[in-house]
């Protein structure tokens, strides 16, 4: 029978070409992405002006391919920027203008560690047309039954069989053209969470800093504001605007920002400074599940690191309401990611994240030593998945809560730390004592002492302040190998 598909019209893609030039290899990769995405805008534009197209339109992701021959070792001591084995290793790329400081640095280490050029070209992955077109103010896709043809007929549509988590859960160890990984995401991938972003926090994902801070509480967002109102006016600190829902940029300290008629899901606001490595706060709510959702999708950014800076229960008897809770293990009762990663799999404290809190705890408060233990202490957090836990069998949660030695718990700080040992990012827990459920002090209008207010206006700037140690610190220190798995990525 002959074939009656319709004839596949793509544009004249470049043969693939050997760089030895990391800054080159990004502009080929810029050059080969505009180029796709353009012809996909183009051709959509005229089938919704003039109906459905006589081919079928496809455009594909450019890829970075990497082949080593040697077995000759790199230095032991990076945890990124290598392979670990001779082979072929390939990635698709999305957005190299988003990730052109990324791409250039990883690309830049493979050629520096390995003494080998890289191949640019375009890819066998075509690009969903809703992807090629997100961000561009003259064009959107209509949903389907709009159009006269269906969309997926003509052009490549979000494909979920395709888009996962199979790189960093380990359970991919090769492509389909049997080249192994060499970035922890694919395009595809990349492009479904930069769209979630922008879905769930209404900001721009351009605007995201390389350290993010999560909270569970909206006082924290005011705060923010403020802080960063103060650093806007101080040029020293390098910072150089803030971005408020809605993609609102003030670059002055009395810039106006309008309130939001509608808050999204996440709200999100950026302090950002010229190099990327400013601070990012997410309101992520209450729950692992909003916890799981964050972390998905900004982990594609590679974040330097991300910390929670929330409320939790305490569950000490001489603990006081506003005392802080640095977490040096997680108990994980959230669930959300026992099919990502087994609850087997321990969350280690990250040693450079820990000293950067307990330093920046003793800054802000001015105490330090035997005198820092009256309102800090080091312990087990346990996040839970039931909000009204309290309410159940007192025998049965409070036993697992006494034998984990647990200090604190809430119901996203596990979460995180998981999914950041998951995706390779450094993570970190500092969290604020709101109730003692344990000790008849429930969260109740009212209760909240002096010291309670004054311990929260702090603890804001306490994750900002190490966050700032951090960005100070040599990467290579605080993507350390202790995240990384037997086969890695060559790309962080």
């Amino acid at each position: 029978m002959q074939d009656e598909r319709p004839p596949i019209l793509t544009p004249d893609h470049p043969a693939a070409e050997s760089f030895t030039d990391a800054a080159a290899a990004v502009a080929r990769l810029e050059e080969l992405y505009e180029q796709a995405t353009a012809f996909l805008a183009r051709h959509f534009s005229a089938a919704v002006r003039g109906g459905k197209p006589a081919h079928r339109i496809r455009a594909f992701y450019p890829e970075i391919r990497l082949t080593v021959t040697s077995h000759a070792l790199t230095d032991s001591r990076l945890s990124f920027g290598h392979v670990s084995a001779p082979g072929s290793y390939a990635t698709t790329v999305t957005r190299p203008d988003l990730f052109r400081a990324y791409l250039t640095q990883q690309i830049g280490l493979l050629m520096q560690n390995h003494g080998v050029a890289v191949q640019i070209g375009a890819s066998s992955t075509p690009v969903p047309v809703h992807f090629a077109v997100a961000g561009n103010p003259d064009v959107s896709v209509p949903q389907e039954g709009v159009l006269d043809f269906s969309l997926r007929d003509v052009f490549d549509v979000p494909d979920l069989a395709t888009t996962n988590d199979d790189i960093v859960n380990g359970t991919r160890t090769h492509n389909d053209d049997g080249s192994m990984p060499l970035a922890p995401f694919t395009a595809q991938r990349v492009d479904y969470s930069l769209a979630r972003l922008s879905h769930y926090t209404a900001t721009d994902p351009t605007h995201f800093q390389n350290h993010v801070l999560f909270t569970n509480y909206q006082f924290y967002v005011d705060e923010f504001e403020a802080f960063a109102r103060a650093a806007l006016a101080d040029p020293d600190q390098g910072y150089t605007a803030f971005v408020a829902t809605g993609n609102q940029e003030i670059t002055t300290p009395d810039g106006v920002i309008l309130p939001t008629a509608k808050m999204p899901q996440m709200p999100t606001y950026h302090l950002k400074r010229a190099d990327g490595n400013g601070v990012t706060l997410v309101n992520i709510g209450v729950g692992p599940s909003n916890a799981k959702t964050a972390t998905d999708h900004i982990a594609v950014l590679r974040p330097h690191a991300w910390l929670m800076v929330g409320h939790c229960a305490g569950l000490r008897n001489s603990q006081s309401l506003g005392d802080f809770c640095l977490a040096h293990a997680y108990l994980r009762e959230d669930h959300v990611l026992d099919d990502d990663l087994p609850v087997w799999v321990p969350i280690p404290a990250l040693a450079e994240i820990q000293i950067a809190l307990q330093e920046a705890v003793a800054e802000v408060t001015q105490l330090e030593g035997y005198e820092l233990k009256r309102i800090m202490r080091t312990g087990t957090v346990a996040t839970i998945d039931n909000r009204n836990w309290e309410l159940r069998d007192q025998s049965g949660p409070v036993r697992r809560l006494s034998q984990s030695r647990a200090i604190a718990l809430d119901m996203e700080s596990a979460t995180i730390a998981a999914n950041g040992f998951r995706f390779r990012v450094p993570y970190g827990t500092l969290l604020c004592v709101s109730d003692k459920p344990l000790h008849g002090e429930l969260k109740l209008p009212g209760m909240a002492s002096e010291f309670y207010k004054t311990q929260v206006s702090r603890h804001l700037q306490i994750g900002i302040r190490a966050m700032e140690r951090l960005r100070n610190m040599p990467l290579g220190r605080i993507h350390s190998r202790k995240l990384r798995s037997f086969e890695e990525t060559a790309f962080l």
